[in-house]
């Protein structure tokens, strides 16, 4: 069976970056299931996963407009230290859900001094080239509670909610 909209897949990846440095694997783990064209995927990878079949192995190329978009110096901020709960210790580092007129998102603390926090909104691999390497280890047809939980979801990819891996529930990859 071939991948196409509404199959529920099942795939081994590993994410580099353009050094070649691992981002994130699941070869050591269960391999990733998500039910495709739902935009459970960055859509660079998704696309690119049409027509496979199981056992087949490919390479793919993803540029930062198809991952996780652009990097967007307007979604960098220096907030005031008083507007955090002054008793919680902040770190470089930190991820904080934060709401705007759009909707809840996540933001990673990138900087700390006395006086101000400096935040991130962009996803962490915004604006970065990705390289996966991607094993099919399976595709079928998906049951009907997997079709209905989509109705249920922000549609899966980081770039639906504006949030970062894990921020509205969805998958990442």
């Amino acid at each position: 069976m071939k991948i196409s909209s509404k199959k529920m897949v099942k795939i081994h990846y590993t994410l580099k970056d353009d050094a070649g440095t691992v981002l994130d694997s699941s070869l050591n783990g269960e391999p990733l299931e998500y039910l495709h064209g739902v935009g459970a995927l960055i859509p660079g990878l998704e696309r690119n996963l049409n027509g496979m079949e199981e056992g087949e192995k490919k390479h793919v190329v993803v540029e930062a407009a198809e991952g996780y978009g652009e990097y967007d110096e307007n979604l960098v901020q220096n907030v005031p230290r008083e507007r955090f709960d002054a008793s919680f210790p902040i770190e470089v580092g930190q991820t904080f859900q934060a709401e705007s007129a759009t909707g809840a998102f996540v933001v990673r603390v990138t900087a700390v001094s006395e006086n101000e926090i400096t935040i991130d909104g962009n996803h962490e691999l915004a604006g970065k080239r990705l390289n996966f390497d991607v094993e099919i280890v399976g595709v079928r047809e998906p049951d009907e509670s997997e079709l209905v939980s989509q109705d249920d979801s922000c549609g899966g990819s980081c770039s639906s909610c504006g949030g970062g891996c894990g921020g509205c529930g969805g998958g990442c990859c």
